[in-house]
């Protein structure tokens, strides 16, 4: 974990300072799946233009899953939102010779300004800065290849993005302790394209094959649904002190 992070999380904890105490002040946990969009691999064929391909793949998205803390300050109708989440990222390359999972794990920050529209409704927008724990390309050839060590299995180290920001927008409701929250998270890091070798021997597969390529845009978008649950809010105290009912 970096020193950028470390001071996002050290601002993350400030939030519960006094001066802050006096406004509205929840916090709590979220959970939930993303739903991936993105990432581009072009292969190589100037070896051989017949028997390794040039074409370019777009990778398909999958299910992966996410898990953090939240914590929340009202102004009226307004609010601040600051998270800590940390976020599988699955998506997937059908290859020629065969699928490869692009895979990435994430610790985000995102901090977030809100407006309740009515009643339990909320809308919001911010940024999240990322900090990438590992990002990779993971696959297996098929099952009549000679099974050794280096055909078995093989996993491609991507770089990570120079700019690991995002922009978030979504909306949210709370029912009580509970709430489900939507929201799409879009990369704001530029395409930075990379060799990828995957080593393809031509004469494992009956067609043309990928093999020498470059990795044109690592990023990838995503859908968030998260459920939440409030384990602390300074409102529902205060009416417990005053003998009111909580929900």
């Amino acid at each position: 974990m970096n020193k950028t992070l470390l001071a996002l999380l050290i601002c993350f904890a400030g939030f519960q300072t006094p001066g802050l105490q006096a406004q509205e002040f929840s916090i709590g946990l979220k959970g939930g799946i993303n739903k991936t969009y993105g990432g581009e691999i072009t292969g190589n064929n100037s070896n051989n233009p017949i028997e390794y391909t040039s074409d370019t793949f777009t990778a398909k998205g999958e299910i992966g899953f996410h898990g953090g803390l939240w914590t929340q300050i009202n102004f009226g109708k307004f609010f601040i939102r600051p998270e800590v989440v940390y976020s599988k990222l699955e998506s997937r390359f059908d290859f020629p010779q065969g699928p490869r999972l692009y895979e990435i794990e994430e610790f985000s920050v995102p901090v977030l300004v809100g407006y309740n529209i009515f009643g339990p409704i909320d809308i919001y927008g911010g940024m999240a800065y990322k900090n990438i724990v590992s990002s990779e390309i993971s696959g297996r050839k098929p099952l009549y290849i000679p099974a050794t060590d280096s055909q078995e299995a093989f996993i491609r180290p991507i770089e990570n993005p120079s700019l690991p920001l995002s922009g978030q927008i979504g909306v949210k409701a709370e029912f009580g302790s509970f709430g489900l929250d939507i929201r799409y998270d879009h990369s704001l890091s530029s395409k930075e394209s990379q060799d990828v070798d995957f080593i393809s021997n031509k004469d494992d597969f009956s067609f043309p094959v990928i093999n020498r390529a470059v990795m044109e845009d690592a990023s990838l978008n995503q859908i968030i649904v998260s459920l939440t649950v409030k384990l602390f809010d300074t409102a529902n105290k205060e009416r417990r002190r005053r003998g009111g009912s909580c929900y």
